[in-house]
């Protein structure tokens, strides 16, 4: 369930400042949030999938962590980045 290579590098290329930049919050983020996606469809087939499902929370409280880094250092650029993804924050 892990993301391809491409897919990590278009999301790289999408959210970063250059296509090296790993390490910024916007980047994180949107990882976080397409390995998120990946595993609720997987969790909607295979609903008794209790590592799955672990994985995902583990997630979610990364991601949560983050988005409020990212609010509490700079607004705009957590606003961007919560309209670009569409979540509900």
């Amino acid at each position: 369930m892990a993301l391809k290579k491409e897919e990590t590098s278009a999301i790289i290329k999408e959210f970063g400042k250059d296509e090296k930049d790993t390490g910024s919050a916007e980047v994180q983020i949107a990882l976080l949030t397409a390995r998120i996606k990946d595993l609720t469809v997987h969790l909607q087939t295979n609903k008794q999938d209790a590592g799955a499902r672990r994985s995902l929370l583990i997630l979610v409280g990364k991601r949560h962590s983050l988005l409020d880094y990212l609010r509490s250092t700079d607004a705009d650029r957590y606003a961007a980045l919560v309209a670009k993804l569409g979540l509900r924050k």
